[in-house]
Formats: structure tokens, C-alpha cells, sequence
């Protein structure tokens, strides 16, 4: 049977999707209304999806706290978590839920037959069945609640979700973005935050919750969508036999509604947090936003997305240097939202102050008329749209999976138009289009069209307030004494057994027959074969060559190698700072705007980064390898370019370019402000563990806190720092670009080696000859070209509570197991499953409430625990103390081991792309991983049991007696547990 023979569906549309090597097919469940996409290829990386349309009417957040909620059990699948079930069971390679401002979407992605069909199974069951009708603790757990230990305790508010928006209101960009699109839609479901405002969220009342589901969780509101390599018939059966059928079609309206354009540009201004001792000054961001239109118009949702880069996005774009140049902000940011109805353009001031609003407007305007009438650049043009259609035929999504991606983009036409759910999936008729227009006009028409003369737009303007998170929270806690006040003694009593008993459902195991029903995959269902390794050494123009022979689809990833041994470690910033300025700044032949460009015309990209490489056979000894990298990617005819691109830039860089330093070095504070906000965790890891590991205090001085110290000083007294500045950059440039210093990673068919040879050697005799270079040796380094001392790093362990604006925490618990007597062992990989998924995640996110919790041991012996926006610290700190216990007492039942391994292995077996193929290689081959140790490392994962876990207690103990720890956090919490700390400061 076929598709074609199922009476249940009715088909309402075929595409064959050339540009995504698919067929698309478009049905329609006749019996409940169901909308169905089926996207069929040779892809074994299966996606399913089932989303709704969600448009939220106030900002409770409902839409999130049911996406949190469904997933916590189900008619089918009755155990309290079946999400963190098939997390650790599963062979997964994408298992999650997201809220966007108008739907939620929930996909599961695997490439063994059984697992996926379980996913959907338990996917299905939790949308259409969940629990959250038999009572109301998971809404309380997951959303939000009182929580009251005792009649005479202080009145708390709790919940997984209403921590998480916390975290997310802590951030300036956050607020931004969400005031940008409130603003522009009044009168829209895009008015509200959908997914929930703290202030908002307890107002979210149960039987609201349970309406919701009723109103939205319906088969006439969803979409369906499976893609692969599977068969479509067999998977349309079985959803119409075990849920759709279920169902009678219903009106449900869940319309996004159309935003009438405003006659004139709105203004809002709204306050963020800042610490109490950051500076108000340099600290506003000012933007620019209009409405492009509806993403139902396949030109232009590519068009804004091709003048995002020649305006704004890319080095040296007109609006960004107009900006930079008249002094207004010192970080200039720009996006195109086409994920909404209707689009949004806008132009982001960071740094910036509140007098400079007037000027700000005047130069985004009188720069956008002056690009209009003398026309946009058509290198920038013709670069903009190269750059887009090599990534959609690349379709390189890094970790997720290419089916998600194009699932999740489908979304963005298919939800406002069900006859129109391919436009975005024929991409490749619209770039040859858009490549048509260059020369025409049709961009400077776009612009004056959808930028000048379009009045649908807003100034919203984010402006620092010192200390509003502390009076936001006393201001809180004065509302929750005054509301516990006026309770009766019986209603306190009644709060108080209400904690108690959501507690102990916290504490309530899931009923073993109830877990038996969640399906399980066997360790007989696993292979036992490693992924192949593609590492071949050989000789490139006479430089040292790791050839990585995999099927490209004509394109060659190259990367160029240089040690960085030689640096001394108080010249490791600079390192840090060269790797961000290279490829950003003007050289001999290209100003730096038109060296992006000439780079995007022709190849896929140029980029730069610092790598670090140990070798695990001398792990006591703590030795690692460093070095600059500067890769890039090209179809085969164009790697001449690709590679005569990379010297120009890092052989003729201006790197005494005073001007554009300032720029940058203003740029790199702002992007690592940010980074501490969004991904605090793993900063405040890489912290605790630079206090004792030389590989880590490496890398936070390149990339982490001690980095943006020095960053942050240059930054503030440029004038007297400058000439240092240069002198350090073309020193070090001199020293490590040298073709005795270098060697080369190279991916590509075995057709791609020859064009690789030709080009590499027309320009790998034009790099520096010896370390010296025209600035003269260092004396710092102590080294010649033929034998670099290595560079010594000297570590001190500080324990430090940063101070934030942030309402959460970040806390990281780490040390080094290794130099604590223990041993790695693949059981490890299990244990991190094990701990972030059972131990930590039922007592940092599921009693804890934090948004998230994970912990990581790797070969070299650096083991942490950390937590992600956590509304506690010293009580996380007791939990990651009480690790070592649950592990000497670790006990499951053979099911539930089985499950752990299973879960560990879906991490390693990922499916790669030939880039990423590549990259493992190199990193097994730089950190002298042998095949062998990978087998035997496969082989204890595999074989692993109790025994084996329970012996793992000593590791913990040995990272957990290293007492190294670091808290990125609000500063009233890193305050009140300041004797946790050596050292407080701020982070500003």
C-alpha cells in the first residue's frame, strides 16, 4: 500500500523539493482536521513534530508552562517525568519542546526504527493525554506556586518556568526583544509575552491553564510533520488508528491575527537591571524596528534577509559604521525576525545613551536615503546572497538535525496560510531571482518601501536602572507579607500542607509498572562498531597535512593550524584579541567591509578561533597544545580564493588600525557581557576550573573572565593602552603565522585534494619565515622558530561570587578527579547522564526549580556540577554535597541501567556531516584519542553495571574536596553568602 490508498487522509498537495532533495506532501486528517506534512528522502536522521497554534491573550505564560506541563505524564505513559525517561532510554538525536510567541512545537528526532516510533508514541500520547487534568501539582511544579515551609517562614513564589523567566527578564537583550515585538503588534496575540512574565505568571490561574489545553490541544489546531527515510504509509496508519481517530474536527480559533499598520512610528521606553555599582552611562540600547510585510512572501523573506547582511550585519555594513562613526553606541546590532506573521528589520544601538535618540534616528535615516538614491553596494549584494544559498545547500545545522530545521522553517508560512507550507523549502528559484535584481533597483526600492516610508515601526528604547532587581524583589516581597497577612491561620496552615504535599510528590517514585510502560530499547539494539576515524597524514606544498577523506558534495574545509606554545601567558589576552580582530579589520588590499564581501562572493566563509588539544596518554603531566586556527570552506574551483583570502588576512591586517580597535575592542566587551548573561554556567565552570588547570586558565584568558578583564581595561583607557596594544598584536602575529609553525586540517572527497594542493602552494611560501618578524623576538617568550619553550601557566584558586543584576544564579561546583587519585572511565559518560537527568534534576529543577542543571567529566579529569538559572546557591551547593552519597548508595533495577547507557550512547552517536566528520577526526588525532581508546571506551559504556556506577562515588569525591567553586549570580544572593567566597566582586 501507498499514501495514496488511506481513506483517512485526504491529500491536498505534492512539491517535489529539489532544493532539499525531498517530495513534500501536504494531507488532511478528514476525520479531526489534523494538517499532515510529509517531507520523504534518504535521510536516516527521522524527524516528527506535532505543533499548535498558541496566540497567547495575556503574558501568564500559559503557552509554556503547558509545553513544560504535557510532558509530565500521560494517559498512556502515567509516570510523573516521561520526557526524562526517554532522555535517559532513547537513541535520540533531538528530544525537546519550544515556545515561540505564536505556537508551540514539540519534535523528537532518531535514526533507529523502533526508538522513533516510540518517541512519537509517547509525543503523541502526552499532547493529546496528559495528566494535568488529575491534578494540579504539576502546574505548580512546573508553572508556579506559593511556597510556605512553616506558619511563621516568609511567603515565596516557586515553579520551573516562573525561575526561567526570571533569568530571561535578567537580560537587557531579552527585554529588548520583547518590547520590540510587543510594541510593533497592540493589537495582535504578540502583545503578550507568551512565554510569561514573572510579575504576570502567579496571576495564571489553574482552571485557566486546564482551558487552555482544552481550547489549543486539539487535532484540528495541529500540524503534523514527519521527515526521512521511513515508511509514510505505516506512520499515517498508525496516527489515524491511535489518536486522530479519536478526535472530531472542531472550529478552533487560534488565528495570528493581522496587524493594521500604524500612521506613525510608536516610542516606548522601558528600564532594565543593573548592578548597584555598574555606571548608567553607556548603557542604553536604542532601536529602530519596522514590519516587513508577512513571511508569506517567499521574496521578501529572503530579500530582508540579504539586505539584514549588505546594511547591517556584516563588518563594515553602511549602517553600522554610519553608527560607530558619529560615536552613537559602541556595539551595533541588527536582526530580521521572519519567525513571526509579520517580519521584523531592526537596528540595534548597544552602549549607547539616552540624549543620543534624536541623533540615532537621524543617522539610521539620512544613511538608509543616501543607499537608496546612490544605490547598495552590489559586491555586498551579490556576498549577502551567496553566503544565504551556500548554508541552505549546505544545510549545515551543526548539532541539530537537518530535518528539525527545515520542520521548524515550514512553520514560518504552513501557520498562517495552509496552502502555502513549501514556499520557504523552493529557496533556490528565489535566490536566482533575488541574484537577478542586483543591478535593477529592486533593493533601493525595498528600502525606501519597508524602511523609509513605512510608518508601521517603533523606537524602543531600553534604559539601565541601578538596582531595580533588588527593589523589583522587595517590592515582591512586601506584596507576598501583605497577601500572607491577610490569611486566616487556617488558609496559612492550608499553604503550608500544600508545599508539603507538592514536596513529597517531588519525593513519590513513579510506580515500577508505570515505568515499564515507557518503551526501552535493549543494549542488543546498539552497535558495537565506533564511528570511522579519517585521519591520513600527508604533505601539503611541503607543510604537514591531516586529510580527512569524506564525500563533501564538492565542497573543501580547510583549516590552518598555528602553535601557539611560544606566547607567554601574560601576552594570552592579546592572542585572544588577535583572533577577534583578524578577518574584521581593514588589510594591505581590502578595507575590512569589502574584504567580508569579496570572502562571501566566493566561498562559504572565513573564520577564525583558538583551540586546545591535551594529550590523554600524559594527563599528570597537564601538558595541552594551543593553537590559532583560521578555517574556511569552498566548493572546489574556489579554493584559490578561499586560501589566498586567509593570508591576505593574516599576513596584511592593519593591525595598528587605531580607529577600528577602539571599535572592536568595544564590540568584544558587549558580545562577552552578554555571554555571561546567557551562558553563565559554562563561564562560571571555566572559571572554577582555570584555578588549578592550566589548560582552562588558557582559556579564560582568552576567552572568559580573565579575558574580558583585560578587555575591559584597554577598553575604558584606549589612549593609554594603545601602543601596547599594537606592539603585542604584530608581535605575536609575527611569531606564530609562519609556515614552520603551521599545519593544515583538510576535508574533502579525493577529488578535492588536487585543486587543495594548487592553491595551498600559490600562497603557503608567502607567511613569515622565522619567529622574529619585523617587530623583533619577544625576549618574553624565551624562543626561537626552531624550539618554543612552552608557555608556562601559573594558576591560583580564588572561589569567586560575581555580582549581577540577574533575579538567578549560575553555580558551579568543579575539580580535577585525576589529581585527586581516581581514574577515567566511559562509566563517566553514563554518570553525567545519570546525575543530570536523576540525581540533579529532581533536586536542582524539579524541587530546586532552576531552569536547568548538567554535569561533565572528561578524559583529562576536570569534573564539575553546575546549574542554570537557579533561584538558589547555597542550598544547590548542599545538593552537589550530597552527591557522593547517592552514588555509594547508588541501586536501580537492571531496566533502569539499561536505560542509562542506552540514553549515554544516543550522545555519542550523533549523525555528522562531512564537515563535522572532519573536525572529529582532527580533534581525536590532535588529542591522540586512538581508535582504541574510543572501542574500549564504547566497551565499558556498554558493559556497565551498578558496580560500576557506585565505584564512581570517589570521583566525585575528589572533585568535590578539590572546594573549588565560582557563582555568577544576583548580587543580593552572592551577598548574603559571601563567606562561601575568597574573593566578591562585580561583573559589569
Amino acid at each position: 500500500m501507498s499514501i495514496y490508498d488511506l481513506k483517512a487522509y485526504q491529500i491536498m498537495q505534492e512539491e517535489e523539493l529539489s532544493g532539499v532533495q525531498s517530495k513534500g506532501t501536504l494531507l488532511r486528517h478528514k476525520k479531526s482536521g489534523a494538517r499532515v506534512l510529509l517531507m520523504e528522502n534518504d535521510d536516516e536522521n527521522k524527524v516528527f513534530a506535532i505543533g499548535f497554534r498558541t496566540p497567547p491573550s495575556d503574558s501568564t505564560g500559559v503557552p509554556h508552562i503547558m509545553e513544560h506541563s504535557v510532558l509530565c505524564g500521560s494517559r498512556d505513559f502515567p509516570v510523573k517525568d516521561p520526557f526524562v525517561e526517554l532522555v535517559k532510554g532513547s537513541l535520540n538525536t533531538f528530544l525537546n519542546a519550544m515556545t515561540y510567541p505564536d505556537k508551540t512545537v514539540y519534535p523528537v528526532a532518531s535514526c533507529n526504527d523502533k526508538d522513533f516510533q516510540n518517541l512519537m508514541h509517547v509525543y503523541m500520547d502526552a499532547v493529546f493525554y496528559p495528566n494535568i487534568y488529575e491534578h494540579d501539582k504539576t502546574f505548580r511544579q512546573e508553572g508556579w506556586s506559593y511556597h510556605l515551609d512553616d506558619p511563621d517562614g516568609d511567603l515565596t513564589l516557586s515553579g520551573v518556568v516562573y525561575n526561567e523567566m526570571k533569568g530571561a527578564f535578567s537580560s537587557p537583550e531579552g527585554v529588548l526583544d520583547r518590547v520590540i515585538l510587543n510594541s510593533l503588534f497592540p493589537d495582535t496575540s504578540y502583545a503578550n509575552e507568551s512565554g510569561g512574565d514573572p510579575e504576570v505568571i502567579p496571576e495564571l490561574s489553574y482552571e485557566a491553564f486546564l482551558d487552555f489545553h482544552r481550547k489549543y490541544y486539539h487535532p484540528s489546531n495541529s500540524y503534523i510533520y514527519l521527515y526521512g527515510d521511513m515508511d509514510m504509509e505505516e506512520k499515517l496508519r498508525w496516527l489515524d488508528e491511535n489518536y486522530l481517530s479519536d478526535f472530531e474536527q472542531i472550529g478552533v480559533d487560534s488565528q495570528i491575527r493581522y496587524q493594521k499598520p500604524f500612521d506613525r512610528m510608536k516610542e516606548v521606553v522601558q528600564e532594565y537591571s543593573i548592578a548597584s555599582e555598574e555606571s548608567e552611562e553607556d548603557n542604553t540600547y536604542l532601536s529602530y524596528n519596522k514590519v516587513i510585510g508577512t513571511s508569506l512572501d517567499e521574496k521578501l523573506y529572503l530579500a530582508f534577509q540579504i539586505l539584514d547582511y549588505a546594511l547591517l550585519s556584516a563588518p563594515g555594513a553602511p549602517l553600522k559604521k554610519a553608527l560607530l562613526d558619529a560615536g552613537i553606541g559602541k556595539d551595533i546590532m541588527g536582526s530580521y525576525d521572519n519567525g513571526v506573521y509579520q517580519p521584523i528589520f531592526s537596528v540595534i544601538a548597544k552602549n549607547a545613551n539616552m540624549e543620543q535618540k534624536e541623533a540615532f534616528i537621524q543617522v539610521v535615516e539620512d544613511t538608509l536615503k543616501k543607499i537608496a538614491d546612490s544605490g547598495v553596494d552590489k559586491k555586498a549584494l551579490r556576498a549577502g546572497i551567496n553566503y544565504h544559498e551556500f548554508r541552505f545547500r549546505e544545510a549545515d545545522f551543526g548539532n541539530y538535525p537537518r530535518g528539525l530545521m527545515y520542520g521548524l522553517q515550514l512553520f514560518d508560512s504552513w501557520l498562517y496560510d495552509d496552502e502555502k507550507p513549501f514556499i520557504h523549502m523552493e529557496a533556490i528559484p528565489t535566490f536566482e531571482f533575488l541574484k537577478s535584481q542586483v543591478d535593477t533597483g529592486y533593493f533601493e526600492n525595498l528600502i525606501r518601501e519597508y524602511l523609509l516610508d513605512n510608518t508601521h515601526g517603533s523606537i524602543v528604547i531600553i534604559r539601565p536602572e541601578r538596582g531595580r532587581t533588588a527593589m523589583m524583589d522587595r517590592a515582591l516581597a512586601e506584596k507576598l507579607k501583605a497577601y500572607k497577612d491577610s490569611l486566616s491561620a487556617e488558609q496559612i496552615a492550608e499553604l503550608v500542607t500544600q508545599t508539603k504535599e507538592l514536596e513529597a510528590y517531588q519525593e513519590e517514585e513513579s510506580a515500577p509498572e508505570d515505568l515499564e510502560k515507557i518503551p526501552v530499547l535493549g543494549r542488543e539494539d546498539i552497535s558495537r562498531d565506533i564511528a570511522p576515524v579519517f585521519n591520513e597524514e600527508k604533505k601539503l606544498a611541503g607543510v604537514k597535512m591531516v586529510y580527512h577523506n569524506v564525500e563533501t558534495n564538492g565542497i573543501g574545509y580547510a583549516a590552518l593550524m598555528f602553535d601557539l606554545s611560544g606566547i607567554p601567558e601574560e601576552k594570552l589576552p592579546y592572542v585572544g584579541i588577535l583572533q577577534s580582530v583578524l578577518g574584521i579589520i581593514d588589510t594591505t588590499n581590502y578595507e575590512y567591509g569589502e574584504l567580508f564581501n569579496e570572502i562571501n562572493v566566493h566561498t562559504g566563509g572565513i573564520g577564525t578561533s583558538l583551540e586546545l588539544y591535551t594529550d590523554v596518554t600524559k594527563v599528570k603531566e597537564k601538558e595541552f597544545r594551543a593553537t590559532f586556527e583560521i578555517k574556511g570552506k569552498a566548493l572546489y574551483p574556489k579554493l584559490n580564493v578561499m586560501f589566498a583570502m586567509m593570508r591576505e588576512i593574516l599576513m596584511e591586517s592593519k593591525l595598528d588600525d587605531e580607529k577600528r580597535l577602539k571599535e572592536i575592542l568595544a564590540m568584544l566587551k558587549s558580545r562577552l557581557q552578554m555571554s555571561f548573561l546567557s551562558s553563565g554556567h559554562t563561564t562560571a565552570a571555566l572559571r572554577a576550573l582555570s584555578y588549578t588547570s592550566p589548560i582552562s586558565k588558557f582559556k579564560d584568558d582568552t576567552d572568559g573572565i580573565g579575558f574580558y578583564e583585560v578587555v575591559k581595561a584597554i577598553e575604558e583607557d584606549f589612549e593609554g593602552h594603545k601602543e601596547e596594544l599594537i606592539r603585542n598584536l604584530k608581535k605575536i602575529a609575527a611569531k606564530i603565522f609562519r609556515t614552520d609553525n603551521m599545519m593544515v586540517s583538510y576535508t574533502s572527497a579525493e577529488e578535492g585534494l588536487a585543486p587543495a594542493e594548487a592553491a595551498f602552494s600559490a600562497v603557503a611560501g608567502h607567511l613569515n619565515e622565522t619567529g622574529d618578524g619585523s617587530e623583533g623576538r619577544d625576549s618574553g617568550n624565551g624562543a626561537d622558530a626552531g624550539a618554543p619553550e612552552r608557555c608556562i601557566i601559573h594558576c591560583r584558586k580564588r572561589n569567586e561570587g560575581f555580582k549581577t543584576s540577574s533575579k538567578v544564579q549560575y553555580v558551579a561546583r568543579v575539580g580535577n578527579f585525576i589529581d585527586g587519585g581516581a581514574q577515567y572511565t566511559g562509566a563517566l559518560q553514563i554518570l553525567k547522564v545519570i546525575l543530570s537527568y536523576d540525581y540533579l534534576w529532581q533536586n536542582i529543577r524539579v524541587k530546586g526549580g532552576a531552569y536547568g542543571c548538567m554535569s561533565n567529566f572528561n578524559r583529562i579529569g576536570e569534573g564539575y556540577l553546575i546549574s542554570y538559572r537557579d533561584p538558589h546557591l547555597k542550598k544547590t551547593m548542599e545538593v552537589y554535597e550530597g552527591v557522593v552519597d547517592y552514588l555509594r548508595n547508588f541501586s536501580v533495577s537492571d531496566r533502569d541501567m539499561n536505560k542509562f547507557v542506552i540514553g549515554t550512547i544516543s550522545n555519542i552517536d550523533r549523525p555528522m556531516n562531512p564537515s563535522a566528520k572532519g573536525s572529529r577526526s582532527m580533534n581525536l588525532y590532535m588529542n591522540r584519542v586512538s581508535e582504541e581508546m574510543i572501542r574500549r571506551e564504547r566497551e565499558q559504556i556498554l558493559t556497565a553495571d551498578q558496580e560500576d556506577i557506585r565505584a564512581l562515588a570517589d570521583v566525585l569525591q575528589a572533585v568535590l574536596d578539590a572546594d573549588q567553586l565560582c557563582v555568577i549570580g544576583g548580587e543580593e544572593k552572592i551577598e548574603e553568602n559571601k563567606e562561601m567566597f575568597m574573593e566578591v566582586k562585580t561583573l559589569s
